[in-house]
């Protein structure tokens, strides 16, 4: 899907393949030491290789269950977008999503237009029936988002994480209904 940004530039949200392995990576790597709100910090992402990200992709590729969009601006990767199905079939009706977008994109609407590609394809997938996820709970700007698309917070874990500079941060638990089952 392409789509008009606000700076007159395209974006193309399209499904993620095995040839994005090292752009992928990169964009990883470096949303690691832009921002404080992903699990992997960035010693530990600059230990991935590209074989790493293959794998990874595969998991998603691999399995049409799964959900993995890219974000591209003139051929280069700002942020991506996952929903992927519990591998246990009492929770078969679960997706845990997961959401990223360069600092440079932020305000631009590109984390909107993944949100919303990917609840369009939650809507369609035959047995999944609540996104779920939990955020930093001083991300204010996600929850933000999440809340706009109608995610609810459905619980806390308080010192959930332990940032570099020693000080702790809880985690918010967040899920919406998207079909009744």
């Amino acid at each position: 899907m392409q789509h008009f940004l606000p700076n007159g530039q395209v974006l193309l949200v399209r499904p993620a393949t095995l040839e994005d392995a090292p752009a992928l990576l990169a964009l990883y790597q470096q949303l690691t030491t832009e921002t404080g709100f992903l699990l992997m910090t960035p010693q530990e992402s600059a230990t991935l290789t590209v074989a790493d990200e293959e794998a990874f992709l595969r998991s998603f590729c691999n399995h049409p269950q799964h959900l993995m969009l890219l974000a591209e601006i003139e051929g280069r990767l700002v942020g991506s977008i996952s929903i992927k199905q519990s591998g246990f079939k009492k929770e078969k009706h679960l997706g845990q999503l997961g959401i990223a977008v360069l600092h440079e994109c932020w305000n631009m609407g590109i984390g909107r237009r993944l949100m919303t590609a990917a609840i369009r394809w939650a809507e369609q997938h035959e047995e999944l029936e609540i996104i779920h996820f939990n955020v930093f709970a001083n991300n204010e700007r996600a929850i933000q988002l999440y809340r706009n698309f109608g995610f609810m917070e459905y619980g806390r874990l308080p010192q959930a994480f332990k940032q570099s500079d020693g000080t702790y941060g809880d985690s918010i638990f967040m899920s919406k209904r998207i079909k009744n089952g």
